[in-house]
């Protein structure tokens, strides 16, 4: 059959492809994806060599090429999540409460800058920045309000917090035990993924080995308390917004699930108590059949590192269960509104590649925060898929394509090649010490904003296509600049009316600990919380004892 193939498509290129060639040249010499992997001008079954049982095998078995759920988007669509959280709790609070009443399926809590970094509403170095990119939360008050009329063992619960990721979860936990939620019935995820920070995001605070500390202690609580919690969204989405590749997302988030998972053996963790509930975050971008391989090549690969390097037995270790967001790096703030179509290729990409929930960019994000239309239409764009496009009526529907399945195989052998490289250098943790991961992703950043400064890559709107735009007709959301103002009120009010000699014991009691290694720190957390200890006066103790990280300099 091989050779018969190869003698016709030797005809096909004689007979047919070259006097077409003639006539009209192609129209660049090269074509590649976005992550510089060559594509030939098609793929026969003679380019790509799968062994079926091997490399794709079927949905919800080993290697989980096709899918993690046997029946995937056939016995229930992923979830729908948006992205949301802006000025005070209360507001958010509405917003949340809209996106569920127009068909949002789960939540994602946007967080502010200060909230991200430890500090209080009321410190001097939150000046400016309350409520700015995401809600305020600096006390167990705040968290009541923000999950108001909102039953938490009825919805499931994304937060994207990193650094203070243990102390906001506490929060969560409280609300829920008020609300009368036994925490074992919780679901949901918490970013956690402090690794990611120090390579591309920045919201750090403490060094490298104190905050995988935290990481791990996160999983160990929570394999006992909170079973069906997601304790870390080990994160691919900022990496590539950062610049990297398809290829490099892949690797590097990959590399630091690795570093995780070593870190809670090393804790004295067994694989199958915390590896089943591991979950990831990946982007979804503009090239379309290198995104789809690459979800791919992912869940192939991290199967094969959790059985084979590990040692899991659980089959639920070995599947890479993740959330995607479609690529606001790629939003554009000229034109605006064909961020629509952008956002509508980018989802369609995850839920071919097999998301397990998915968020979709509003048109309007590369000027302002969106407003509730823009959501609204982001949303939409998301249930058509599901409803109207019949893509979810099959599971893995590109399964077989010849050019999907070279992509899988070529990203996940090129990905391999990165953590093969990064082993060697001591692990992720070494490399993201030594700079190695910050440099390749700013070395392929550069290259990427070359070739669209040279025209080589057309951004629609931006390097090509432009019109003379009018003002803009957008409806803008606007933070009132008051909203610091009260959450300071807010937090003067706590610390008049708490318990002060209560919350100097905890403080005193989380500084003993974070001094002593093996020392859990979750349940701390939670009875602090409990006592109204803010999140900055939690993560100032951390500070004094841990101190805080410094990135090194690049060359």
């Amino acid at each position: 059959m091989d050779d018969e193939l190869i003698r016709a498509r030797k005809r096909w290129e004689e007979e047919t492809l070259r006097p077409t060639l003639e006539r009209a040249p192609e129209r660049q010499e090269r074509f590649e994806t976005l992550s510089g992997i060559p594509l030939d001008r098609l793929y026969t079954p003679a380019d790509v060599e799968v062994d079926y049982l091997r490399d794709l095998g079927f949905p919800g078995e080993y290697p989980f090429t096709r899918g993690v759920q046997p029946t995937m988007y056939r016995g229930r669509f992923w979830t729908m999540r948006q992205y949301a959280g802006y000025a005070t709790a209360e507001e958010s609070n509405a917003r949340y409460k809209y996106l569920l009443a127009h068909g949002q399926t789960g939540l994602s809590v946007a967080f502010d800058l200060p909230t991200q970094l430890g500090y209080d509403a009321d410190d001097p170095l939150a000046s400016g920045e309350v409520g700015k990119v995401g809600v305020s939360i600096s006390s167990l008050d705040d968290m009541r309000v923000l999950f108001d009329g909102i039953p938490l063992d009825k919805v499931s619960t994304s937060m994207t917090i990193n650094a203070p990721a243990a102390i906001l979860l506490a929060m969560y936990i409280a609300v829920a035990k008020e609300q009368g939620v036994d925490p074992k019935r919780l679901e949901g995820t918490v970013q956690n993924d402090i690794l990611k920070e120090y390579i591309a995001r920045g919201t750090y605070i403490f060094p490298p080995r104190p905050s995988m500390r935290l990481v791990t202690d996160l999983f160990r609580y929570c394999a006992a308390e909170v079973p069906r919690w997601n304790t870390i969204s080990i994160s691919g989405y900022h990496i590539r917004e950062a610049g990297a590749t398809a290829v490099q997302e892949v690797a590097f988030t990959l590399a630091n699930g690795i570093a995780y998972v070593q870190a809670a053996i090393d804790a004295g963790l067994d694989v199958d108590t915390f590896g089943p509930r591991l979950s990831f975050f990946f982007n979804a971008h503009n090239d379309f059949l290198e995104e789809i391989a690459k979800f791919r090549a992912a869940r192939r690969l991290w199967a094969r590192i959790m059985r084979e390097r590990f040692g899991a037995k659980n089959p639920r270790s070995w599947m890479l269960r993740f959330h995607t967001q479609t690529a606001g790096s790629t939003l554009t703030a000229q034109q605006p509104e064909i961020n629509v179509v952008r956002v509508t290729i980018q989802a369609l990409a995850a839920v071919l590649g097999g998301t397990q929930s998915l968020h979709t960019n509003s048109r309007d994000e590369a000027l302002w925060l969106p407003t509730e239309e823009s959501v609204r239409i982001a949303l939409r764009t998301q249930q058509i898929i599901a409803y109207e496009s019949g893509v979810a009526n099959t599971v893995d529907p590109l399964a077989g394509s010849y050019v999907v399945e070279y992509l899988t195989d070529e990203i996940e052998r090129r990905a391999q090649e990165y953590i093969d490289k990064i082993d060697a250098m001591g692990g992720a943790l070494v490399a993201i010490e030594k700079g190695y991961i910050q440099q390749e992703i700013a070395d392929a950043a550069y290259r990427y904003q070359q070739a669209v400064d040279r025209g080589e890559r057309i951004v629609v709107g931006v390097n090509a296509f432009q019109i003379e735009e009018e003002a803009r007709t957008l409806k803008r959301l606007v933070v009132d600049p008051a909203v610091e103002a009260r959450q300071r009120e807010r937090l003067a009010a706590l610390r008049a009316r708490r318990d002060s000699e209560r919350v100097s014991a905890m403080l005193s009691r989380i500084e003993a600990a974070a001094r002593r290694p093996d020392e859990p720190l979750m349940p701390l957390f939670l009875a602090a919380v409990e006592a109204d200890c803010t999140l900055g006066e939690i993560c100032a103790v951390l500070r004094r004892v841990w101190g805080e990280y410094r990135p090194p300099t690049m060359i």
